[in-house]
Protein backbone atom coordinates (compact mmCIF):
# COMPACT_ATOMS: atom_id res chain seq x y z
CA UNK A 1 0.00 0.00 0.00
CA UNK A 2 2.75 2.47 0.92
CA UNK A 3 4.63 2.07 -2.35
CA UNK A 4 1.38 2.49 -4.29
CA UNK A 5 0.68 5.74 -2.46
CA UNK A 6 4.21 7.01 -2.90
CA UNK A 7 3.94 6.39 -6.65
CA UNK A 8 1.49 9.32 -6.65
CA UNK A 9 4.32 11.69 -5.67
CA UNK A 10 7.12 12.81 -7.94
CA UNK A 11 9.74 15.48 -8.16
CA UNK A 12 11.34 16.64 -11.36
CA UNK A 13 13.77 19.57 -11.53
CA UNK A 14 11.96 20.80 -14.65
CA UNK A 15 8.56 20.95 -12.91
CA UNK A 16 7.93 23.51 -10.17
CA UNK A 17 11.64 23.80 -9.42
CA UNK A 18 11.81 20.15 -8.38
CA UNK A 19 9.43 20.40 -5.43
CA UNK A 20 7.52 17.20 -4.76
CA UNK A 21 4.10 17.21 -6.40
CA UNK A 22 1.23 14.78 -6.66
CA UNK A 23 0.22 12.97 -9.80
CA UNK A 24 -0.07 15.32 -12.77
CA UNK A 25 -1.81 17.98 -10.67
CA UNK A 26 1.02 20.37 -9.99
CA UNK A 27 -0.08 20.75 -6.39
CA UNK A 28 2.90 20.92 -4.06
CA UNK A 29 3.10 18.36 -1.29
CA UNK A 30 4.12 21.30 0.89
CA UNK A 31 0.92 23.22 0.05
CA UNK A 32 -1.32 20.36 1.16
CA UNK A 33 0.67 19.81 4.35
CA UNK A 34 0.44 23.48 5.30
CA UNK A 35 -3.30 23.47 4.73
CA UNK A 36 -3.71 20.35 6.88
CA UNK A 37 -1.59 21.99 9.60
CA UNK A 38 -4.02 24.94 9.56
CA UNK A 39 -6.89 22.56 10.25
CA UNK A 40 -8.31 22.22 6.76
CA UNK A 41 -9.82 18.76 6.44
CA UNK A 42 -9.71 16.31 3.55
CA UNK A 43 -13.29 17.03 2.53
CA UNK A 44 -12.41 20.70 2.02
CA UNK A 45 -9.55 19.69 -0.26
CA UNK A 46 -11.89 17.57 -2.31
CA UNK A 47 -14.32 20.50 -2.60
CA UNK A 48 -11.56 22.97 -3.51
CA UNK A 49 -9.64 20.61 -5.80
CA UNK A 50 -12.19 18.12 -7.20
CA UNK A 51 -9.47 16.21 -9.06
CA UNK A 52 -7.92 15.17 -5.73
CA UNK A 53 -8.65 11.76 -4.32
CA UNK A 54 -8.36 10.71 -0.69
CA UNK A 55 -5.30 8.65 -1.64
CA UNK A 56 -3.64 11.78 -3.05
CA UNK A 57 -3.84 13.38 0.38
CA UNK A 58 -2.70 10.18 2.09
CA UNK A 59 0.24 9.98 -0.32
CA UNK A 60 1.37 13.49 0.58
CA UNK A 61 1.20 12.70 4.29
CA UNK A 62 3.07 9.44 3.82
CA UNK A 63 5.70 11.23 1.74
CA UNK A 64 6.19 13.83 4.46
CA UNK A 65 6.57 11.21 7.18
CA UNK A 66 8.92 9.16 5.00
CA UNK A 67 11.16 12.10 4.16
CA UNK A 68 10.95 13.80 7.58
CA UNK A 69 10.45 10.97 10.12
Amino acid sequence: MESTLLNRISNNPDILTGKPVGRVMRLFVEHVLKMLARGIFNKHFIEEYPFLEEDDIRARLLYAFTIFP
